[in-house]
């Protein structure tokens, strides 16, 4: 047989490798990366749409898990308070902070795509109607077997109005969970003002039991002095004569009443 003269190929680097040459590169990316940038860039994060995580990290929506760490990273060094001298530095580090936190939580994260999925929806029915006025688009759109749809959702325009949806939309399923908040705020508070109410009108029943009680024996006494000798005469005081309802001696006779 022959010599065998096929070069091995070289076996892939480490994850440990790897992760040194993009530490590496990092480092020189920073060197050579102006106050200006920085500045920048935490005017950038600071100026993005509170709601949604993807803009402060600057990242697409189908972004993975590792894209975000990995973006985290990258931003968070690059506004570093120790490293940017822009007054609000230190805001713009935790608001990146924050973002990859909701990232990483898989409900929140949930939550905001479904979001998306639901722009989504919303421009791609826009879409159509548009494809039903337009008939040049809507044959290139049935021709293509809908690549011409897909270069349109890859499109920076598309992707501006996505942006824009979500914002929409999230703001607006943000304004109707204050509400319901401030609605379950009202009904507790409600709710608490009643029981207070209760509890002291119970407390004022209370007070007068306690008191009617604390008085018993005045009464009690009271009324035995009556029972026993009445009410007696103030000195001077002329009482009337008692009626006498028999008169044994007939010396009372009523005169008839003239009637007519």
């Amino acid at each position: 047989m022959g010599e065998n003269s096929s070069v091995t190929a070289a076996p892939p680097p480490s994850l440990e490798k790897t992760s040194a040459i993009e530490d590496a590169l990092l480092k020189q990316f920073f060197a050579e990366v102006s106050e200006v940038e920085r500045d920048n860039e935490v005017i950038r994060i600071l100026s993005c749409f509170k709601l949604n995580p993807f803009e402060y990290l600057n990242l697409s929506f189908d972004s993975s898990i590792g894209e975000v760490k990995k973006q985290y990273r990258k931003l968070s060094l690059l506004v570093h308070p120790d490293k940017c001298k822009h007054p609000q530095a230190k805001e713009a580090f935790g608001a990146l902070a924050k973002a990859q936190q909701l990232l990483l939580d898989q409900q929140e994260r949930d939550y905001i795509l479904s979001q998306v999925v639901a722009a989504k929806e919303e421009l791609r029915s826009k879409w159509k109607k548009q494809l039903k006025k337009d008939t040049a688009r809507k044959l290139k759109s049935l021709v293509t077997e809908g690549k011409y749809d897909q270069e349109h959702e890859q499109s920076e325009e598309f992707q501006q109005q996505l942006k824009l949806k979500v914002r929409e939309i999230l703001t607006d399923q943000e304004w109707r969970r204050r509400k319901m908040a401030m609605r379950i705020s009202e009904e507790e508070g409600r709710l608490k003002k009643d029981e207070e109410e209760t509890k002291e009108m119970w407390k004022r029943k209370r007070e007068h039991e306690e008191q009617w009680e604390g008085t018993r024996e005045n009464r009690v006494s009271s009324w035995r002095d009556f029972m026993k000798g009445g009410k007696k005469a103030k000195k001077g005081e002329i009482r009337p004569p008692k009626l006498k309802t028999e008169d044994p001696n007939k010396s009372y006779v009523q005169r008839p009443v003239k009637r007519g």
